[in-house]
């Protein structure tokens, strides 16, 4: 049954989409001081692959990109950036050596890399025609990956370990309010390592994107943590000014 999916979905794509052309996305989301990415395990199988698809003829880049990952997870406002672009012999066509030559799937394809930043409550991970489940998996525990998905993942992981370095993080990683503890722990968690609290909260401040909340966080011994939210409009101007 499966064969027969995706050979009538192979005469689809012929119909509607650019031939050679398809797109990765590395999904991320931050649930209990965990960095997660969205995969979807494929069917009968063991192995699992990045949400990704085809763009359309009457469509560009960046539209495909969004309305690739609206069908996965029924978010249209999220953070992409663009972040590479993997091109190698064989990428693909091999996991498709067993099925017909003239395939869709089995051409070579030059596959445009993004990584979302999601806000993990809002997203209902959606699987496909040939995929058993989609799911949220920590980066620290990642299954099996066909073809070079997992290059592509690690590479999506490293620019943006990059990109915190340079440019805030968090609008969409994190609750409407939370305490400088909690934005804190989130760049801890995607860069792998321990932060100067000290340090930390002055490179926040200097972006100018947080605010202030009168009311502090209810419950707990000590005193409570306060709580901020951020300024969507400056927020955007300093991704804008960071934009890679």
């Amino acid at each position: 049954m499966i064969i027969q999916e995706i050979q009538d979905a192979s005469a689809e794509m012929w119909r509607k989409s650019l031939p050679h052309i398809s797109i990765d996305s590395v999904v991320f989301g931050f649930r209990d001081n965990s960095l997660k990415v969205l995969l979807l395990k494929l069917k009968n199988e063991d192995n699992w692959i990045l949400p990704g698809g085809y763009v359309n003829k009457d469509e560009s880049i960046d539209d495909a990109a969004k309305r690739i990952l609206f069908e996965r997870s029924g978010v249209d406002k999220i953070f992409l950036n663009n972040f590479g672009v993997f091109g190698d012999l064989n990428r693909s066509e091999g996991y498709f050596e067993s099925y017909p030559d003239d395939l869709w799937h089995k051409q070579r394809f030059i596959t445009i890399g993004y990584y979302a930043l999601v806000d993990y409550t809002q997203v209902i991970p959606v699987a496909d025609n040939f995929s058993d489940k989609c799911e949220w998996i920590p980066v620290d525990k990642l299954p099996n990956m066909v073809m070079d998905h997992a290059v592509i993942l690690q590479k999506a992981l490293s620019t943006l370990r990059e990109h915190i370095s340079y440019k805030p993080i968090g609008y969409n990683l994190l609750p409407n309010t939370f305490t400088m503890p909690e934005l804190q722990s989130l760049y801890e968690t995607i860069l792998g390592q321990k932060l100067n609290r000290g340090n930390f909260y002055r490179k926040m401040m200097r972006y100018n994107i947080l605010i202030k909340l009168d009311e502090p966080r209810k419950g707990g011994a000590h005193k409570a943590p306060n709580l901020y939210r951020f300024d969507e409009q400056n927020y955007e101007k300093a991704i804008n000014e960071f934009r890679f």
